[in-house]
């Protein structure tokens, strides 16, 4: 791994509400600390997008073992490889950033639109596809990716397409359902979108970062590009940390830095650390664990800290993954409602409910018509792993004495 920056030398920038900080050089946040990239600024940053085939791609994403920068981290080359000679329809950028932590992929499509275009549009020309769709929630993400279009003449079908803001709505097979005119569920039904994706026909889709990525790859080459990170999985990655932390945000650094350099970056309290996001895994302890893909899934670091109720945090958070349920199977529809039960009993010291909590998160695993119910159980079974002391304060009919403040957010609670 190559040297870290000292916290003396970092970098941080604020934009607009949003901040973002660098540790080591800044790649696909290069240009950030004077705001917004227009595509003449744009340009003076990162230089003209190079003109790359389907074959320069796959060798390229090979050499630097490339990860998509969504949930599931699959590998970039794979995904080329599996699309056919011919008939790819579209490039599918998936800017549906549903999970209520992350903050990266809105930064670059509010702040870097071009980087974003710059890698679907140039993919797009490699594989012959005739459509590009962005798929959009945030409002002013869409904004400024309508803009960046007006500026650009990629003699190319891009179109930018307004998405729900639920949390299933950001999964794949959702996206696609909401492009072509349908619900924003994903479908019981898994064929990945390389075989069966946009109007059924072959598609490439990965997330925001993902193409940024790219972009950038394509103008570095497999040897700039490595020339930080790990050896196995060289470049930058964009975290997003918050909680029980002083300086909140999105963060980029090279792959492998330790995660608490990035804690201590943040001026994180000490105390149990979620990683992954609500369908992440809690960690007791953060010393020698190292942040790279896929262990990172979605890029969220969350510091709950020493002060809260880490039950009471944990049931307010499997109450908001109960309403986010696509509604279209049992371990969703009941599964989940019966989890949020049994984890407000166990709080309230109810014996019964940590023993029906442990049967149910055993059924759930695998029955799903989509990840939801498996990552939301991910969630819990950890936190019941981490948090053994705790739940033992609870059932003892004390509890642990601590007041819920709040600090893993949940859209429309309180911080």
């Amino acid at each position: 791994m190559t040297t870290i920056d000292s916290p003396a030398s970092l970098r941080s920038a604020g934009l607009e509400g949003e901040r973002h900080r660098v540790i080591g050089d800044a790649r696909v946040l290069a240009g950030l600390d004077q705001g917004r990239l227009d595509l003449q600024r744009h340009l003076l940053t990162h230089g003209p997008q190079p003109e790359l085939t389907r074959d320069d791609y796959v060798q390229l994403c090979e050499a630097v073992g490339l990860r998509g920068r969504g949930g599931a981290a699959f590998p970039v080359a794979l995904k080329l490889q599996d699309l056919p000679a011919r008939g790819v329809e579209a490039v599918v950028v998936n800017g549906s950033e549903s999970e209520p932590v992350s903050r990266k992929d809105r930064l670059l499509l509010t702040r870097s639109p071009h980087l974003v275009l710059d890698g679907a549009v140039g993919l797009a020309h490699a594989l012959r596809a005739p459509h590009v769709l962005i798929a959009v929630h945030d409002p002013a993400a869409a904004t400024s990716l309508r803009e960046a279009l007006m500026e650009r003449d990629d003699q190319l079908a891009i179109e930018v397409r307004d998405t729900p803001g639920r949390f299933v709505a950001g999964e794949a097979r959702a996206v696609l359902s909401v492009l072509e005119g349908g619900t924003a569920v994903p479908p019981g039904r898994r064929v990945l979108p390389t075989r069966r994706g946009y109007h059924r026909r072959p598609t490439f889709l990965s997330n925001v970062e993902t193409f940024a990525q790219l972009a950038v790859l394509a103008r570095l080459g497999s040897r700039g590009f490595s020339s930080t990170g790990l050896t196995s999985e060289p470049g930058t990655q964009l975290l997003t940390i918050d909680g029980a932390v002083q300086r909140p945000g999105v963060i980029e650094t090279p792959t492998g830095v330790p995660l608490d350099t990035v804690l201590q970056y943040a001026g994180a309290e000490p105390g149990p650390v979620l990683l992954g996001g609500y369908h992440g895994r809690w960690l007791p302890q953060t010393d020698g664990v190292l942040l790279q893909r896929p262990e990172v899934s979605a890029g969220i670091i969350l510091a709950l800290g020493s002060g809260t109720c880490p039950l009471g945090e944990v049931t307010r958070v499997a109450e908001w993954l109960r309403s986010q349920s696509a509604g279209q199977c049992g371990p969703c529809v009941f599964g989940l409602a019966s989890l949020v039960d049994d984890f407000a009993r166990l709080t309230i010291g109810d014996s019964q409910g940590w023993y029906d909590a442990q049967r149910h998160l055993g059924l759930i695993p695998g029955r799903g018509a989509c990840a939801h119910p498996d990552g939301a159980a991910r969630f819990l079974t950890s936190a019941l792993e981490v948090f053994d002391d705790d739940v033992r304060r609870h059932l003892s009919g004390q509890g642990c004495g601590r007041p819920v403040l709040g600090v893993l957010p949940v859209p429309g609670g309180t911080r």
